[in-house]
């Protein structure tokens, strides 16, 4: 896995990153799940990270 952060229309590596130039790459695109529990702390009242990744489980299956 490889934190990266999008600006200006490029995904920019966080860490420095062995990639072999010209090379594809296929890439999977997730939020990092602790900026969202940041974002989103004490909307729910109190709660725990296990709480937190059950109610979210919920959302992507609906």
């Amino acid at each position: 896995m490889i934190r990266v952060k999008y600006e200006k229309g490029l995904l920019k590596p966080l860490e420095p990153v062995e990639l072999e130039e010209g090379k594809e790459y296929k890439v999977i695109i997730e939020e990092d799940i602790d900026e969202l529990i940041k974002k989103y702390r004490g909307v729910l009242g109190k709660s725990s990270v296990e709480e937190f990744l059950e109610l979210e489980e919920e959302a992507e299956i609906q």
